[in-house]
């Protein structure tokens, strides 16, 4: 009879941890995508949960981290696709470029991208861009998320991977609290896909308080008390707890013109 107890009481263990570690199975990825689609496939896409970020005006943006895994018994030495994303009426509110560069056979890389939006993803889907007399390269920022254009045309927010063609380009790079600044970038015959630029942003145009939670303020702290922490932004005043506050970093003010000393006293005696 004891045997028999047991294995019940074991039998509701194992009834019990079933669900759990159902529950807590890696959540499924956003959509997986299959190059091409018709045959066998040579390319396996999987895009994992977006990560929605601070938007751009109307526009949502979105990182993305992708997993490209070569299916065939043949190195990958380049290849571009274009990944149009739609909403659920399957109209397009957005678009991106991924570049692959010397994929082994069998081989997966994983890389992260962003992506600018003009609604709620639900759906992608992919196309091969033809060969052209272009490179790829990274483009960064420090700090990142900050607005890239390439011979003023719209890339999305840093990281990015762009692909130029040879000759000169002009990067310019935006953000929020910063001046915007340009990078000349020239690309030559000889030049192959794999670089990578970083840029440094220029200076901050207001002081930066970032809080506990992660969001960050731009604006001008005008005081600071043991429990308060008043910031002007927009031209009005926020007051935030002490305790919410994680950093502050300020920005270097120009120092204002010096006052021109006074001419010293002086006193006037009547005449005798």
């Amino acid at each position: 009879m004891r045997c028999h107890t047991c294995l019940r009481l074991l039998c509701l263990l194992v009834v019990l941890i079933l669900p759990y570690g159902s529950a807590s199975a890696k959540d499924k990825p956003f959509q997986t995508i299959d190059w091409p689609a018709s045959g066998a496939p040579v390319v396996r896409f999987t895009f994992e949960k977006l990560k929605p970020l601070e938007g751009i005006g109307e526009l949502h943006v979105y990182n993305l981290d992708v997993v490209a895994e070569n299916l065939s018994q043949k190195l990958i030495p380049a290849a571009r696709f274009t990944v149009y994303i739609f909403d659920k009426n399957k109209v397009r509110i957005g678009q991106d470029i991924l570049s692959l560069s010397n994929v082994g056979p069998g081989e997966t890389v994983k890389f992260e991208t962003s992506v600018s939006v003009s609604g709620k993803p639900e759906s992608m889907s992919m196309a091969e861009v033809a060969n052209a007399s272009t490179i790829t390269l990274t483009v960064n920022s420090t700090p990142q998320g900050a607005l890239l254009s390439v011979d003023g045309v719209q890339q999305g927010p840093t990281p990015r991977l762009v692909r130029v063609g040879i000759g000169q380009h002009t990067l310019t790079f935006s953000q929020e609290g910063f001046t915007t600044g340009t990078f000349p970038l020239q690309i030559g015959p000889n030049d192959v896909s794999g670089g990578s630029i970083s840029y440094q942003l220029g200076s901050a145009a207001f002081d930066s308080v970032e809080l506990r939670d992660g969001s960050v303020l731009n604006g001008d702290v005008v005081s600071i008390s043991g429990m308060d922490i008043q910031v002007r932004v927009g031209g009005v005043i926020q007051h935030i707890d002490r305790n919410a506050v994680k950093r502050i970093m300020f920005t270097q003010r120009a120092t204002p013109a010096a006052t021109p000393p006074l001419p010293p006293a002086t006193s006037t005696q009547p005449s005798q």
